[in-house]
């Protein structure tokens, strides 16, 4: 006898057989953006954007929150088992800074099915990634690169691309927190444009 209450929550968070194939390509494909990184001249130059969030943000508003989910924790699996430089903390970071955008923007869109829905869940998950990202590298980022680097040289190096950064605290609110900002509006605008071409598809 089957289950239809399992079956639809399994549908519910996009886990079809169906579902499962769509997010293993999007994940891969998240894995293998995460490699393409581009330097921002006005931020530090550890700061760079790539755009490994644009297939989780996009497989979370068509599979659901819970796929989005799924996306950023297989890619960020994929770059510890073969890329890491940082033990795993990087990697842990950086699923959290990219389920603070998916999990709001997701969570609205899927409710309500509207375009309000998908810009209000966005904008607050914009403002969580700001956030998320700033108490990461805080506690976590930062601490790890200092014990590879003097915390001076970071400093120094951060206070070159922007001279009012001039302690750890001033390189979360001026360097940390604006970069994700601007991050997370680019990766909000390409899904945007590449949401509605790729739905049906993904649907």
């Amino acid at each position: 006898m089957i289950d239809r209450t399992s079956t639809i929550k399994k549908e519910a968070f996009g886990l079809t057989v169906n579902g499962l194939v769509k997010i293993a390509i999007l994940s891969v494909l998240s894995y293998v953006i995460m490699f393409i990184e581009v330097p921002i001249f006005f931020f530090p130059g550890f700061l760079k954007i790539d755009l490994s969030d644009l297939p989780a943000l996009i497989g979370g508003f068509a599979l659901g929150p819970a796929a989005g989910v799924i996306i950023e924790l297989i890619k960020n699996l994929l770059h510890f088992l073969t890329k890491t430089t940082t033990g795993g903390v990087g990697e842990f970071a950086n699923f959290l800074i990219g389920i603070a955008l998916i999990i709001p923007a997701c969570a609205s869109y899927n409710k309500y099915k509207t375009k309000k829905g998908a810009i209000t869940g966005i904008v607050i998950g914009i403002i969580a990634m700001s956030i998320v990202g700033g108490l990461a590298n805080y506690y976590m980022l930062i601490p790890f690169y200092a014990k590879i680097m003097p915390l001076e040289q970071i400093i120094a190096w951060s206070a070159a691309a922007n001279g009012a950064i001039v302690d750890v605290k001033t390189l979360v609110l001026y360097g940390i927190i604006p970069f994700n900002l601007l991050k997370g509006t680019i990766v909000a605008i390409l899904t945007s444009v590449l949401y509605k071409k790729l739905s049906p598809i993904l649907k």
